[in-house]
């Protein structure tokens, strides 16, 4: 198993997709929260408005920072996953984090996925999202 992007994969732990689907609907939740509270609840649903677009940037741009500096979004924090940069389990950098935020968004990438568990998002990015348990494991060693 080799990716351009981290050499060969080493064997990980990678969270189960349940887990991942909660935490993507947590940080979902959580950017229609900040637009509606930016644009108000009934602009935000009006017929034929486009403010819903705007969740997905806030969503782009909240997972990216966060995943960047304390290892996973929102969503992901809250229940207990992180992402981490293979093979060593180091922080992902930010233009790896938006790469892979960017790609989550346009659907596909997620679903299309390794044996070992990863989607193309996170083998593109170099990464992995594993639970907090593996990671503090990681830290361990």
């Amino acid at each position: 198993m080799t990716s351009a992007a981290t050499g060969p994969a080493p064997a990980v732990d990678t969270a189960t997709w349940p887990r991942r689907m909660l935490a993507l609907l947590v940080d979902w939740a959580a950017s229609t929260l900040v637009v509606v509270l930016f644009v108000g609840f009934e602009d935000y649903f009006e017929v034929g408005s486009n403010l819903q677009s705007w969740t997905l940037l806030v969503y782009v741009v909240e997972a990216t920072v966060l995943t960047a500096t304390v290892g996973g979004s929102f969503g992901q924090v809250a229940t207990r996953l992180r992402v981490v940069s293979l093979p060593y389990g180091a922080p992902v950098p930010l233009l790896r984090s938006l790469v892979r935020h960017v790609m989550v968004i346009l659907v596909i990438p997620p679903l299309v996925f390794r044996p070992d568990g990863r989607g193309l998002h996170d083998v593109v990015a170099g990464s992995a999202t594993i639970t907090l348990q593996t990671y503090r494991g990681m830290l361990a060693r």
